[in-house]
């Protein structure tokens, strides 16, 4: 009941799962990471001990085919499992057994897998190769793309429930102390990958870095009234929304920044975002300047 993604980005040495189950809580059971081994998938009556034992595996210097291979060779059930490897040096496998439930399979290319059973048609699993291989982007985001892709061509033909997104990259933990580069989950919800990239989107303003810009925009014009009457509704701003997104108006946009924990981009860097995110975005309130952050920051390559 579950189709996912495993993918390395060789530039940034980041490595990843996403996956949607209709079954609760898929991201404690499915993904496996480590930034010094590579990423492992393990589904269809999922055998979690694939997980730690295949990062064991390729961190002694095994490629993926020969972590699958080992893996199912010394497993009774095997038949009955799927399992997706991409290691940290770019290898693939997986491996999708004979007793999967229709519609199974898995499909590879260059530095990643997919891989799904129970599916509703084929083209899930090819809708999510193509997506990943033709969207630009950082990795989180073609993942979340991949999952997108594959839940519009059919999905899991028993609906959706679950999704998570788990990426690690070297000391990109939180203050470099570890490899937790992205770790979002969405436990039980009616649109779960739809909620997962509203989460990663606050998860990325609020704890990922950004390379400053060389030149930052100005809030003005009915942009700048538009980010103050928000801020007012939301008890930030105590002044008249305007043209001119004064003092005042800076102000509130620092606390704001302070209580949503945004101190990894300055108040100039957040005031841009706004300035050039703002028309890219359709939400409301509080989620429409979280947002439009978002993507202002999008166009600066991540530390």
């Amino acid at each position: 009941m579950t189709f996912s993604i495993v993918a390395r980005d060789p530039e940034t040495r980041a490595v990843g799962v996403a996956v949607q189950s209709k079954f609760v809580s898929v991201g404690s059971v499915v993904p496996f990471v480590s930034a010094d081994a590579g990423a492992v998938a393990t589904q269809s009556f999922a055998n979690v001990e694939y997980g730690p034992e295949g990062l064991d595996l390729l961190r002694r210097g095994h490629d993926a085919e020969a972590v699958v291979n080992t893996l199912t060779a010394r497993d009774a059930e095997a038949d009955s499992r799927q399992v997706g490897v991409v290691g940290r040096d770019g290898s693939v496998a997986a491996f999708t057994g004979d007793d999967c439930f229709d519609v199974a399979g898995d499909v590879q290319g260059e530095n990643y897998t997919v891989q799904g059973n129970i599916l509703e048609n084929e083209a899930t699993l090819t809708a999510m190769a193509d997506t990943f291989e033709d969207t630009d982007g950082g990795l989180p985001e073609r993942l979340i793309a991949a999952l997108h892709a594959g839940n519009e061509a059919g999905g899991d033909s028993r609906g959706e429930q679950s999704a998570a997104l788990y990426v690690a990259k070297p000391e990109g933990g939180y203050d470099g102390g570890n490899d937790r580069w992205v770790d979002v989950r969405v436990d039980d919800h009616d649109a779960p990958i739809d909620e997962l990239e509203r989460v990663f989107k606050l998860y990325d303003v609020t704890l990922l870095e950004r390379v400053p810009p060389e030149e930052t925009r100005e809030l003005s014009g009915e942009t700048a009234e538009a980010v103050e009457a928000v801020l007012a509704d939301l008890g930030f701003y105590e002044g008249s929304p305007s043209g001119e997104f004064d003092e005042e108006a800076r102000e509130a946009l620092e606390a704001f920044r302070g209580m949503n924990n945004f101190e990894n981009h300055s108040l100039d860097m957040l005031e841009d975002a706004l300035a050039r995110g703002w028309d890219d975005t359709e939400a409301t309130g509080e989620q429409r300047l979280v947002d439009a952050i978002w993507h202002g920051l999008s166009r600066l390559e991540r530390r």
